[in-house]
């Protein structure tokens, strides 16, 4: 039996294809690498779409696992990539910057208040820079390691990564300039 911060689960059943010991997997990783996803993937349900082809990958790739570092690491990864994935096969179209432009004039009427109202301004981010910025500031990649997962120059990853701190830093001050607290 392995212990995890998540839970326990047989990992010699796992590599065997038991369901059971998939289940445990399952729901011990499930509430963090829909929070993994999500952080690519805004849309609940097309996260878990993700997050759930991302689990029929780890279990088909379970013997792949070298039990080198952290499971719930290779884990993670495993989702980030499908995300990124599923991004490139839907084929996202990004808004224009007018239209982004456009849309954050109308939701930044109201002072930041939580963490949550900072994930929404990521989300709110054009999607290659905040893959970038999520890549980067939360998951703790490399401008190479993004520029591989990417398939995008090293230099162009960095420059999304200050293009996104920029807008970040830009949608902030205008908050705080509506709200009186400037």
């Amino acid at each position: 039996m392995e212990n995890t911060n998540a839970g326990t689960y047989n990992f010699k059943a796992l590599v065997k294809g038991d369901e059971l010991a998939q289940k445990a997997v399952y729901e011990a990783f499930a509430p963090k690498m829909l929070a993994a996803c999500q952080n690519f993937i805004s849309d609940r349900t097309l996260a878990e779409e993700a997050m759930n082809n991302g689990f029929v990958k780890v279990f088909f790739n379970i013997k792949k696992y070298k039990n080198e570092g952290s499971f719930e690491g290779w884990i993670r990864k495993i989702m980030i990539r499908e995300s990124l994935s599923f991004l490139r096969k839907k084929k996202f179209i990004i808004a224009s910057q007018s239209e982004i432009i456009l849309e954050r004039q109308k939701t930044y009427q109201e002072p930041i208040k939580e963490e949550s109202e900072i994930q929404r301004l990521i989300e709110q981010l054009p999607l290659e820079f905040k893959l970038v910025f999520n890549l980067y500031a939360i998951e703790g990649y490399s401008h190479k390691e993004i520029a591989d997962l990417l398939k995008i120059p090293e230099t162009t990853s960095k420059t999304r990564l200050f293009r996104a701190r920029k807008l970040l830093k830009e949608q902030l001050q205008t908050i705080k300039k509506a709200n009186g607290r400037f």
